[in-house]
């Protein structure tokens, strides 16, 4: 009998190793990325394109795009389309990112034949109907105005736009009246000039005849030679803003900078160093903000990475009274980091949750799925979490407070208040 009265005991991970995905080579040139993992009767093919805001001549067309692709093709309305897939036991997920565009289908591994044709015409033959594309727009501005009432929201929007500029892919908005530039024809050309997959993702287990028709339907697909555009200039607007709202109660901050990229050789100490800021519930800022001054409900730090650059960011929300003096608590947990060495105890607790989490991150096929999709992605070596998993176990404290203060010093950070 199991002794329920005992906890089991710790075991601590030395490594982080992903399985082996299937990779295939299709005539035209298209990588076919399989995994065969899944125990249950699903599927999840995702194709990948090199479409987001990055690529855009015209402001909102990777947008609209990707929003219109399952909403009409040749033969059928989005009502229909999306009929089908509702009948067939499938769905449709389209995200439109900063640099890609995911196109998945999610279906019954047993019947994903019937729904792979359909599929694909949405990303060969979809028409941008007018009518939808006005549907979508006044969703949009609908959103938008109601978005603007989110400090919050104002805040971030602020933040990237100064820290990237307001010409750049990563700090550029999306406005009402950039709409009005927006037609059929705009969307139908960037249709045909980025959407050829990057690459095609398959997780779960295809069988012969959905297997062989889905390289076929991929083997179709002509790839075009569409030059990427050379990097963008940063143009960063001042260190501090601060958007009075008269009759907001609380105010919304947001500090932030350029970070390194998931390839820096310091990339798993500095995402270490800021779980230990801001990055989990027992953190700095968390104890000094939240638990300490009641200042704020909670107070959030991350690290996010592009594909042409990244990200550091610190959020929260406190009272307008308060604005002053929560930013000041947080320079100062900044600059704590960079003159005072972490303590092995708060080290250990926050390395061991922040690699707890990089595990339950992998806790299914999809997720699974999704690191490798990553590593590809960003052209990371196969090795790379096992890497970030021991980067993050061998970190000292003095590592970490070298740095911080190369890395985190406060007079680097762009501070905005929205409130």
């Amino acid at each position: 009998m199991p002794d329920r009265k005992s906890a089991p005991p710790f075991t601590s991970l030395t490594n982080f190793q992903l399985p082996t995905p299937e990779v295939a080579a299709l005539s035209n040139g298209c990588n076919l990325v399989s995994l065969d993992i899944v125990r249950q009767d699903v599927i999840k093919i995702e194709l990948l394109f090199k479409s987001g805001k990055w690529f855009e001549t015209l402001p909102g067309t990777a947008h609209f795009t990707a929003q219109l692709l399952d909403k009409g093709t040749p033969d059928k309305t989005a009502y229909q389309i999306a009929t089908w897939f509702d009948l067939h036991g499938a769905s449709v997920e389209i995200n439109a990112g900063l640099d890609f565009t995911s196109v998945s289908l999610y279906s019954l591994a047993s019947n994903v034949q019937l729904s792979l044709p359909l599929f694909f015409q949405l990303i060969t033959v979809s028409t941008f109907p007018d009518d939808e594309l006005l549907k979508a727009k006044d969703i949009f501005i609908q959103n938008l105005r109601l978005n603007f009432e989110k400090n919050s929201f104002v805040a971030s929007r602020i933040i990237r736009r100064n820290i990237f500029g307001e010409l750049h892919p990563y700090g550029a908005t999306l406005e009402e009246q950039h709409l009005n530039q927006l037609h059929s024809d705009a969307l139908a050309e960037y249709f045909k000039t980025r959407f050829t997959p990057l690459e095609v993702y398959v997780t779960g287990t295809l069988n012969t005849v959905a297997k062989n028709m889905l390289v076929e339907l991929l083997q179709r697909l002509k790839f075009n030679s569409a030059s990427d555009p050379k990097d963008f200039l940063v143009s960063k607007s001042g260190n501090v803003q601060h958007l009075e709202k008269p009759e907001s109660i609380q105010t919304s901050l947001r500090l932030g900078k350029r970070s390194i990229s998931r390839a820096h050789p310091d990339y798993p100490s500095v995402i270490l160093l800021n779980h230990i800021l801001g990055g989990y519930f027992g953190s700095r800022l968390m104890k000094n903000l939240r638990e300490e001054k009641g200042l704020t409900y909670g107070i959030h730090s991350s690290v996010s990475g592009f594909a042409h650059d990244a990200v550091f960011m610190i959020g929260t929300d406190v009272n307008k009274q308060d604005r002053e003096l929560a930013i000041n608590e947080i320079k100062r947990e900044i600059s704590r980091l960079g003159t005072d060495l972490v303590p092995n105890e708060e080290l250990m607790l926050a390395r061991n949750h922040l690699l707890g989490g990089l595990q339950l991150d992998a806790a299914n096929p999809f997720a699974i799925m999704d690191k490798i999709k990553l590593l590809r992605t960003y052209n990371l070596t196969p090795d790379y979490y096992n890497s970030l998993f021991s980067g993050i176990m061998m970190t000292s404290p003095h590592d970490l407070k070298n740095l911080a203060a190369e890395h985190l010093y406060p007079e680097s950070m762009s501070i905005v208040s929205v409130g």
